[in-house]
């Protein structure tokens, strides 16, 4: 038993975790979702995994760095959460989902398979995909719209790896938050949005991926690659970033009649991404981003 002084709260509070909770399986005509990054600590695997078992969809499109070949050189990390994860979308394949796997650099080994089939996914460099209401939409990671990545890769993997210390951080900053009572809070979203040349690199990617699009003749575009989810258009396109797995657990989804929605699920599930199968605090309301 556990004594506490009257009249004080218990902490952490005795409330049942929110992914105990049943909710409703939702269904789409379309998923798509990115930047998982298996293979690193900070990967939300458990989360990722919440989201499939409550979501059905007809297609998935898995656009690129769903494994980190990076990191995983380095030093093998692949708890049984991340086989989980690679074994449901298998299972979703089997299901007849149709699985469409875009690879992106951190998982670019898989890139010498495109064109062939694995357990039901599909390997392409790149796809198109037409929504319900017509629209065209070129599937890329983005990677190849990154200069750094292009030219100076080296650069990219020291980058790579200040990132993973930004996220240790992270982790380390929002158990302090979580043990004074406050909720999750992103410290390398914020540092990227108040960093001039990240903001600055974000702006000309999104227009260097709405250029590509335009080329070929397209509707608009669905990427990944700089962790930053965002559904908005861009001189008469469609640009669409679904997100990543690491910070923002966001994906984006198509509904039946082609509107598109960025959902937030981390927000949605008033799960803490630290606090990943303990206590959580008082549940916030969903956040979700949608645009037509």
């Amino acid at each position: 038993m556990r004594l506490v002084p009257s009249g004080l709260p218990a902490w952490p509070p005795s409330r049942v975790s929110a992914v105990d909770e049943p909710v409703p399986v939702r269904r789409y005509r379309t998923v798509f979702i990115s930047d998982v990054h298996l293979g690193t600590r900070g990967c939300q695997a458990e989360l990722l995994l919440d989201f499939i078992r409550h979501t059905e969809c007809e297609q998935l499109y898995l656009i690129g760095d769903i494994i980190d070949g990076w990191r995983l050189k380095g030093g093998w990390y692949w708890p049984q959460s991340h086989n989980d994860v690679v074994q449901k979308i298998l299972r979703l394949a089997r299901k007849g989902v149709k699985v469409v796997y875009v690879p992106g650099n951190h998982d670019e080994f898989a890139r010498q398979y495109c064109g062939t089939h694995f357990g039901g996914v599909v390997v392409a460099r790149d796809a198109v995909h037409e929504t319900a209401d017509g629209r065209r939409l070129l599937i890329v990671h983005g990677d190849e719209f990154d200069g750094v990545i292009r030219y100076a890769k080296w650069l990219s993997l020291l980058g790579d790896w200040a990132y993973a210390i930004v996220l240790a951080l992270n982790t380390w900053f929002n158990r302090v938050r979580r043990r004074l009572g406050f909720g999750y809070w992103s410290l390398s979203a914020y540092l990227k949005g108040k960093v001039k040349n990240a903001v600055q690199f974000i702006a000309d990617f999104e227009t260097a991926v709405a250029d590509e699009a335009r080329r070929r003749g397209v509707d608009g575009v669905v990427c990944g690659h700089i962790h930053k989810a965002d559904l908005r258009d861009i001189d008469g396109l469609t640009y669409a970033n679904d997100g990543d797995w690491v910070e923002s657990c966001t994906a984006l989804v198509e509904h039946v009649d082609g509107r598109l929605e960025i959902l937030e699920w981390a927000k949605h599930r008033s799960w803490s991404m630290i606090e990943r199968k303990g206590r959580i605090p008082a549940p916030e309301p969903a956040a979700e981003t949608a645009a037509a």
